[in-house]
This record gives structure tokens, C-alpha cells and sequence, in this order.
């Protein structure tokens, strides 16, 4: 987003709103910066437009269709790094991540974590 205008900017982002409110009837009020990269002025042209940026606290290389994560490698991983206050960035093009989200959400909370929205967190 860095290298964007404040146009360009303004243009992806409603226009995904648009298309998520669309085919969800959910209007979007939290934004991830593609790649994480960010800059102070984007952070401006997507708080203007009513967006709280949020990043994560966890993530690994899981997006690259061509080269997934072993599963029981990326398991363990996922596991071991889990901590209070996790907001954990899985891509969702990942066949390994759908594989073992089921037993990623039961085993973390077998661990005495649980799972909230973004709103429950703030609270």
C-alpha cells in the first residue's frame, strides 16, 4: 500500500467494502495491510475512511500455493507459538491450513485458549 496514492488506496479499499457487504451483508471496519506493509500516510488514508488497522501477532509462510507447509511441522509450529492476545494471520489459499485448522481450534482450546472477534478483543 505504501507505494499506492491516497486514490488508489481509497479505491481498493471500498471497493472491497463494497464487495464484501455485497456477498455478506458485513460491513468491514478492521484492515490488514497487505504484507504488512504500511506507511504513517496509509495509515492516515485508512483511518480517514473510518478503518482501524489491525496487524498480527503471528503468522508463517503458509501463503505460496506452490510450496505448503508440511502439516505436522506446520502443527507444531502454530501450537507452539500461540500466547494470549494471539492474533494469528493464516492464509486462506493454504491446503495445509485447511487441513489442520479443525485440530489447530480444538487443541488450543484444549490448551485453555479461546477464540474471539476482533470486537470481543477490544472490549
Amino acid at each position: 500500500m505504501p507505494d499506492l496514492s491516497e486514490e488508489e488506496i481509497n479505491s481498493e479499499v471500498m471497493n472491497l467494502h463494497k464487495t464484501i457487504y455485497e456477498k455478506f451483508n458485513y460491513e468491514m471496519k478492521y484492515i490488514r495491510p497487505p504484507k504488512g506493509e504500511f506507511s504513517e500516510r496509509t495509515i492516515v488514508v485508512t483511518n480517514s475512511l473510518s478503518y482501524k488497522t489491525v496487524m498480527w501477532s503471528f503468522a508463517y509462510e503458509d501463503w505460496n500455493e506452490n510450496k505448503q507447509p508440511d502439516e505436522i511441522k506446520a502443527k507444531e509450529k502454530i501450537l507452539k507459538n500461540l500466547h494470549n492476545g494471539e492474533i494469528m494471520l493464516l492464509h486462506g489459499n493454504s491446503k495445509t491450513n485447511t487441513n489442520i485448522l479443525d485440530n489447530i481450534i480444538k487443541e488450543a482450546k484444549e490448551m485453555g485458549y479461546e477464540f474471539k472477534s476482533l470486537d470481543e478483543f477490544e472490549k
